[in-house]
Parts: structure tokens; sequence; C-alpha cells
């Protein structure tokens, strides 16, 4: 276990680039499953997840050729793959469950462990289960799996999701390509990552229509083919580094972000004084000056993403006047919360309402990552910090962000990786 250590005082300043979504990327390794033959992804991020992933596929029986230099992964399908995901890798990785509607359409059966991953709440698995269902599947829950059974096949229908759950919208887009007939999903997850699933599936053969809007029309084809797919930039990295820049009243390009996938975020900061202005390789962030605190709520795409939201904390714990947090989707994903009032933020929380009356400063002192986000914006607030902040459980940022460290290394600030048995200073 390490821990990053943060010196503050350090307001962030150059360029930093992104590459593909780890939202998508994770998909699209499992979409790969529905065609047999290599399949090639680029601009693959270098993070924790995919290497899991990666590993996932190679015990349903796929040659994995991963290389995180240059951001390629190639993922050989045979014509019999595996049809059980086991726990030892499924409880670290929430979106291994997307694996359960390729496995259903190619092998007619599934077993996939509940999954774990990020400690920031639950995530129902009855829309994936419904959906699959409405298809032809039978599905169950025994002794920790979930269990999925189409012997003669899945078929199209109505499908209406009570929530617009990515996941359960990426299932059932990748069932749904290679069942008979036609699947309409009404209430469907908006999400730039689902367009990216959906261009990738149409590339290997399928028809959909709608993707990015909230109806979804499939009509399923017998068989798919593989073929060489780029990931869709990462807008929560980009969102990352544009709070990043505000909240330290830095001055960062964001190389590769596509501030279109983004708006909710954008509009917010420049709303609050920080500005943002597009360039030819992406978008600028400057935040001159101690900017205004602002209420967000988060929402389903294309609100505010909650992915976001520890860094709209950070943000508001140390800008001018007060502000209200509101988490709509994640009831568990306010533990950043406990761990900047340890560095002096002025928070009241209230079910999933977070108030905060903006301080100057933050002051170092040792704190813990929960999830992914969270420590990502934890070492932020350490920059925003009089003295030194550590940051414990650094691996929960590998698994969503490459090089983190270096990259802040690179904006000018003082962050290293240490033991974390290593004694405070």
């Amino acid at each position: 276990m390490d821990r990053f250590r943060v010196v503050g005082g350090t307001r962030l300043r150059g360029e930093v680039s992104v590459v593909g979504a780890k939202n998508s990327a994770l998909k699209l390794m499992a979409g790969a499953l529905l065609a047999v033959g290599k399949t090639r992804l680029t601009s693959v991020p270098a993070i924790l997840d995919v290497t899991i992933m990666a590993e996932l596929l190679r015990r349903l029986g796929c040659v994995v050729d991963y290389d995180p230099t240059s951001g390629v992964v190639e993922i050989d399908v045979p014509d019999r793959i595996g049809h059980r995901a086991d726990y030892e890798l499924v409880r670290a990785l929430r979106a291994s469950i997307c694996v359960l509607g390729p496995l259903v359409a190619r092998c007619g059966e599934a077993q996939v462990a509940i999954p774990g991953g990020d400690a920031i709440g639950s995530r129902g698995l009855d829309l994936h289960i419904s959906g699959l269902e409405t298809l032809g599947a039978s599905v169950h829950v025994t002794h920790g799996y979930l269990i999925a059974a189409a012997p003669n096949g899945l078929h199209g229908g109505e499908i209406r999701l009570d929530f617009p759950s990515v996941g359960a919208t990426e299932n059932v887009l990748m069932a749904a390509v290679l069942a008979k007939g036609v699947t309409r999903v009404t209430n469907a997850a908006r999400e730039p990552e689902i367009v990216d699933i959906a261009h990738f599936l149409v590339k290997m053969g399928a028809t959909i229509e709608g993707a990015g809007s909230s109806v979804i029309e499939v009509e399923g084809v017998s068989a798919l083919t593989p073929v060489s797919h780029q990931v869709v930039p990462d807008r929560i990295a980009a969102g990352t580094w544009a709070f990043a820049a505000a909240t330290t009243e830095g001055d960062v390009e964001v190389v590769g972000g596509v501030a279109g996938h983004m708006g909710a975020a954008l509009d917010l900061l420049t709303e609050a004084g920080t500005d943002v202005v597009l360039t030819d390789r992406g978008f600028r962030v400057t935040g001159t000056g101690r900017r205004a605190a602002f209420d967000v709520a988060t929402l389903p795409y294309p609100g505010f993403p909650t992915d976001l939201q520890p860094f709209a904390l950070t943000y508001n714990a140390v800008a001018q006047g007060s502000a209200m947090v509101t988490e709509n989707l994640f009831e568990a994903r306010f533990r950043t919360v406990q761990e900047l009032a340890r560095l002096g933020a002025d928070t009241r929380m209230d079910g999933h309402h977070v108030m905060l009356h903006g301080v100057r400063r933050l002051s170092g002192a040792p704190v813990e990552a929960s999830d992914i986000r969270s420590g990502a914006a934890l070492v932020i607030a350490g920059l925003v910090a009089d003295g030194i902040t550590t940051v414990s459980k650094a691996h929960h940022v590998d698994r969503g962000y490459a090089g983190f460290g270096e990259a802040l290394r690179g904006l000018g600030a003082d962050v290293t990786r240490e033991p974390d048995e290593a004694p405070y200073i």
C-alpha cells in the first residue's frame, strides 16, 4: 500500500493530456466477447482496472495482449468461451458486471459473481436482471453469483428502465445485438460512453439507432466481426483537471478533453468566475483569484456527473461563500466530506446534502481515500492546504488515473508516493 505525500501551496500550470475513458474502455473490452477473432482497442488508459479486466477475459478463454505504454489492447476471442466470471477478480471491479450481457448472448448462459469495487454505495442489479429477462433469459442469484440462462437464444423486446442506468443500458445493448428481432430501450442512459459502445458495435455489424438519446433501438443480427476502435476521451479525467486548475487558481490546458462532453461541469465553473476557453487541442481552464462557491446536484447525463462530485466538494471547501452539494445517485459518496473536515473544511452534512462554507486555506493532515475520485480530490485538496497532506490507499487512484502523481508534478505540484506505513511528517 502506498500513499500520496502532497506539499501545499501549488498553483497548477501547464498542460496535461487525457486518453480514453476508463468507463468506456472496460465495457468495450467486454463487448469484444461478442465477436470471434481479434479486436483491437487504442487509447486505452494505463490503469489497474484495465489489467483486472484483461485477466478476467483471459479466464474466459481469450488471449489478451495489453501494452500500457502504447495504450493498445488486443483481444483474441475463440469460438468457444467460458461463461463463469469468478469472485476472485470480480470483487475488485464493479465494471465486470458488463460481461453478463455478452456472455448470455454468445454462450446462452452466464455466471457472474456479484461485483465489488468502490465504496460509494449500492448499485442494484435489478435493472440488469429485468432487462435480460425481457430478452428471454432466466436470471437468479445464488451463492453470490448472478446466474443467467437463455438456452434457446435471446429475442427482442420492449424494455423501459426505471432509471437511466449506464450499466443496465450497456448490458441490454450488448445482449440485444445478437438477439432475434428488435429491441427498444426507453429511458436509456445517454452518456458519451454509451454512444462510444454503440459506435463500436455498429462497426462490428450491429444495427443500432438512437444512442445518445433516451430511446435506443437495436435490430439483432446473427453474428458480429472483430474491429479496431479508438476509445472516446475520458470526460471524468478531463473534469478532474478542470477542477484542479480552478481549485488551485491555476492555468491548465487539458489536451484531448472534449468540452462538449462535460457541459454541466464547465458551465458551473464558468458561472463561478473560472475562465474556460476552447483550444485546438482541447480546452484551457484558468482560475484567477478566489472564485465563487456554487451549488451543485448530481444527475444522470447530461447533468452534473456523480464522479465529479468529490471535486466540487474540494472546490467549494476553499471557494468564496457557501454552497450546497447534493448527491442524488450514490448514498455513500460523501465519505470525502469527513476527510475534508480533517483538513479544516467547514462542512455540515444532512442526508444526501452537504453545506460548505469556504475557508481561505485548508491545513495539511493525514487523510484516506475511499474510492477513485475521492482519492484524487483529496490530493487536490492537499495542494490548497498549508503544510503536508498524506492521502492513504493510493491504489484507489491507480484504478482510474494513469500516472496521476507524475501528471501533477508536470504541472508544478510537489506530489510524491511513499509506503503507507511511513511516519507522517
